[in-house]
Order: C-alpha cells, then sequence, then structure tokens
C-alpha cells in the first residue's frame, strides 16, 4: 500500500513536470514554426509534430485577419488620426511565405520519406553559423545563435521599414520562443543522463545503507532519514531495495513500469 502510493506520487509529480514542458514547447513550436522553416530548411519528415503544423497554419490564417481587423477599426475612431503602420511587408506576407514553403517542404519531405536517416532531425544550421563564435555547437548555436539571429534580423527589417511593426514584434517573440523550446529540448536529453548518473553515483551509498556502514552525507544525498542501529538487516534491505525502485527510471516513465 505505502509502496503504491510513493510510485502514484512520483509519477504524478513526473507527469506534471512533463505536461508543463509540453505544453510550453508546443506553443514555443507554434509561434517559431514558419522562421524555423527558414533557418532549418533541411528537417525531418517527422520533425514537426502534426499538432504544432496544423495550429500553426490557422494562426497563420488568423494573424493577417486579425491584423486588417485591427487597423481598419483604428481608422473609424473619431477625432483620432492612427497613421497607416510603415513597412513594406506584412502578416499577409508571412502567411503567404510561410504557405509557399509549406509546399515546397511539402514536396521536398515526401521525395525524402524513404532515404532519410532520421526523421526527427532538425537538420544542419546555416553555414554562416559555423563562423560565429562556439558556432560547432550544436545547442548553444539551437538555443543562442539562431534565437539570436532572428530577433537581430527582426530589429533590422523593422528600423528599415522593410516589415511592420506589428510583423517585427511577431518576430521578435518567435525568436524568443525558438530560444525556449530548443532549451526544453535541451533540458529533456539533458535530464535523461542525468537520472542515469544520478542512479550510478547513488548505488555505493546504497550499498553502504543495507550493510549499515552509511554517514549523514550518503543519507543527506540519497535525501532520506538515518535508520534506527537495531533494525532488522532484512527490513533494512528492503528499504534500501524499495529506494532503488523508487528512483529507476521505471518510475519516472510509465511505458517502462506498464511493461509496455
Amino acid at each position: 500500500m505505502f509502496d503504491n502510493d510513493l510510485n502514484s506520487g512520483a509519477l504524478n509529480m513526473e507527469h506534471l513536470q512533463n505536461t508543463s514542458l509540453n505544453f510550453v514547447e508546443t506553443i514555443c513550436a507554434i509561434v517559431s514554426m514558419p522562421v524555423e522553416m527558414l533557418i532549418r530548411p533541411q528537417y525531418g519528415t517527422m520533425y514537426f509534430p502534426v499538432p504544432v503544423v496544423f495550429c500553426c497554419g490557422i494562426l497563420m490564417l488568423l494573424l493577417p485577419a486579425v491584423s486588417s481587423a485591427w487597423t481598419s477599426l483604428t481608422q473609424m475612431v473619431p477625432f483620432f488620426h492612427y497613421p497607416p503602420p510603415l513597412g513594406l511587408f506584412d502578416f499577409g506576407a508571412l502567411a503567404k511565405l510561410y504557405y509557399l514553403l509549406s509546399a515546397v517542404h511539402g514536396y521536398r519531405l515526401w521525395q525524402r520519406m524513404e532515404r532519410e536517416q532520421h526523421s526527427q532531425y532538425e537538420g544542419p544550421p546555416l553555414p554562416f553559423f559555423a563562423i560565429l563564435p562556439k558556432g560547432q555547437s550544436f545547442w548553444f548555436t539551437r538555443i543562442v545563435l539562431e534565437p539570436c539571429f532572428v530577433f537581430l534580423a527582426a530589429t533590422v527589417l523593422e528600423d528599415l521599414f522593410i516589415v511592420q511593426p506589428s510583423l517585427g514584434a511577431y518576430l521578435h517573440c518567435a525568436g524568443l520562443a525558438l530560444a525556449m523550446k530548443n532549451f526544453v529540448s535541451y533540458f529533456r536529453s539533458w535530464r535523461g543522463l542525468r537520472k542515469i548518473l544520478d542512479i550510478q553515483n547513488s548505488a555505493p551509498a546504497i550499498v553502504r545503507l543495507v550493510e549499515n556502514k552509511s554517514t549523514p552525507e550518503d543519507e543527506a544525498t540519497l535525501h532520506i532519514a538515518s535508520f534506527p542501529k537495531n533494525l532488522d538487516p532484512q527490513i533494512r534491505r528492503a528499504a534500501a531495495v524499495h529506494y532503488a525502485h523508487s528512483v529507476s527510471p521505471e518510475i519516472n516513465n510509465p511505458e517502462i513500469s506498464r511493461g509496455e
């Protein structure tokens, strides 16, 4: 009973964190997808999940309509002259570019379905990133260089009146969303490796715990209370096995724990 309650609590906390990460990653992927199609033009067939593609397509339909309606509404306010937005390209131009890229990439992905090595790979970065500081680092390029490039490009295009301020603001948000999306991907990879290392590093302390030779430092590292000195060795061993099971990947992965 106690074992089931503890495992259920661990699963609930892990589920809450995974749900939060999925939500943040999905929202950021929807916002940043149009710019990512430009800076990562060789992405795999399964890099963008279907819900992200669908929601981004809806977003590209709504943004021009909302922007146009807002501009028309401000022009109707009496005794207030609202100047039209300055810039050559607006949300309508971005939507047209997005659907054009979707058609081009759709044909490209159809051609590479049977010969790609990894369908979820985002593809290599643009060549000029390699000459930038730390441009050879995959995660530094994904989390820092590419979002900074998008943010800087949006600023320059807006200052030169190439894009309208509303579109410039969206591109700034897309750069920030791209950084957050890539950071979540990095955190997922790091967390998986970190859990394996934590289990490996905890093994000697668990052995000392079973042998009743653990130190206060071992107990603090494992986040457990000290056992009574006269505790039955079998109970001590069972408690140590239970702790090892509670921190194993099976608890953090419901599919493994169900044997699927």
